[in-house]
């Protein structure tokens, strides 16, 4: 595959995968959690490494596009982590101990929670939620850039 064949696959596939995202959100009805949405931030920057690394030459870029996918691929398996209670989330966007709370301190706590919470999965495929797939699916990804940068 050609250099530029591997950066519009990467680059392609963070596109797609933000599509899929917006589409799950706007015509499935799945509004996103907090942690939903940092994972969005790298696949929109690797889309707009992969449009300047076709126009420039180099390894800098694909370099830089690896390592948005394997930032987007972290948070998508804290997330997991998150999801699975394998580790405690965000305390803006999980739910946690409740401890010596007070009646009024409890009430505050949920009314200040956010309608949408990281450590739900409200959609899986095969046993994995979305944020399972994207790691996984960042991963190769990263892959791909990784072979882009060795074909300068």
């Amino acid at each position: 595959m050609s250099r530029h064949l591997l950066i519009l696959a990467a680059a392609g596939g963070s596109l797609a995968l933000l599509l899929a995202a917006f589409g799950f959100q706007h015509l499935g009805g799945l509004a996103p959690c907090q942690m939903c949405l940092w994972q969005r931030w790298p696949h929109a920057a690797a889309v707009v490494i992969g449009a300047v690394a076709l126009i420039l030459p180099g390894r800098a870029l694909p370099l830089l596009g690896a390592a948005a996918a394997m930032t987007t691929a972290g948070i998508g398996l804290y997330h997991t982590g998150v999801e699975r209670d394998w580790w405690q989330g965000p305390t803006t966007c999980s739910s946690g101990p409740i401890g010596d709370l007070t009646p009024q301190q409890l009430m505050e706590q949920i009314m200040a929670a956010p309608l949408v919470r990281c450590d739900d999965v409200p959609w899986e495929l095969f046993g994995l939620s979305m944020a399972s797939w994207n790691a996984l699916v960042s991963v190769a990804l990263a892959l791909l850039w990784l072979m882009a940068a060795r074909r300068v």
